[in-house]
C-alpha cells in the first residue's frame, strides 16, 4: 500500500485510538510486558499514547509516529505525565537515529503495518543499547486453525479498510531478524503476542 493512503488511514482513525486511553481492552496486557520500561525510550508507531500509563517520572520518551493527528492526541495526552517527552512526525521505516542511544525501545501493534518489518527489527537492534530492552505487544496470526483461516480471508480487506496486516506470523518475523528473543507469550487464541527482546 502506498504510505501516503496508509498514512491517510491513521489520520482518521486518531479519534478512535484516543478514545481507547480511557477504554483499553488490552490494558493487563501492556501492563505486563511495557512496566519494565527505562532510560531513554523510544517508542515507534507511538499512536495516541496508549502506553504512557506505564512509564515513570524517569523515563525520558522519542515517541515517533508517521500520522500527523495520531501526534497531536500524544503530545495532549502526555501532559498528563510527569516524564519528558519528544516526539517526531516521521515514518518509523525511515527514521535515522545513532546506534546505542535508548535503553528501551517499544513497540506496540505496530509489526501489522510495515512493508519489510524485518528490517524495521533490525534498525532496534542497532538503536538499542547492547543492555537495554526491546519491548512488543503485537498482534498476528492466530494459533487456533479457524480463526487463522479467517485472518488469513480477511487480510486483503483488513489491509485497505484500517491500513495493517491481519495474518503476519510475529514469531517468525522475530526469529528471523537480528534481535535475541528472550521470552515470548501468547492470549487471545494466540492472536495477541507479548515480546521480550534484547539486541
Amino acid at each position: 500500500m502506498e504510505r501516503k493512503s496508509l498514512i491517510e488511514k491513521f489520520d482518521k482513525q486518531a479519534n478512535k485510538y484516543n478514545k481507547r486511553r480511557k477504554n483499553d481492552h488490552a490494558y493487563k496486557y501492556r501492563n505486563q510486558v511495557f512496566q519494565e520500561v527505562e532510560g531513554k525510550v523510544l517508542e515507534v508507531g507511538v499512536g495516541s499514547g496508549l502506553n504512557f500509563a506505564f512509564y515513570n517520572k524517569d523515563v525520558e520518551l522519542t515517541g515517533v509516529d508517521f500520522s500527523q493527528e495520531m501526534l497531536k492526541i500524544a503530545q495532549n495526552a502526555a501532559k498528563e505525565y510527569p516524564f519528558k517527552a519528544t516526539f517526531i512526525q516521521e515514518d518509523v521505516e525511515s527514521v535515522k537515529f545513532n546506534e546505542n542511544t535508548f535503553d528501551t525501545i517499544i513497540s506496540s501493534a505496530t509489526l501489522c503495518a510495515y512493508q519489510n518489518p524485518i528490517i524495521v527489527l533490525d534498525n532496534f537492534q542497532k538503536w538499542c543499547k547492547p543492555e537495554g530492552k526491546i519491548l512488543m505487544m503485537e498482534h498476528g496470526i492466530s494459533t487456533n486453525r479457524r480463526l487463522a483461516w479467517l485472518q488469513r480471508k480477511l487480510d486483503p480487506l483488513a489491509l485497505k479498510i484500517v491500513g495493517c496486516h491481519q495474518d503476519r506470523n510475529i514469531s517468525e518475523i522475530v526469529k528471523k531478524s537480528n534481535l535475541n528473543l528472550i521470552r515470548e507469550e501468547r492470549y487471545m487464541a494466540g492472536y495477541l503476542y507479548l515480546i521480550w527482546a534484547k539486541p
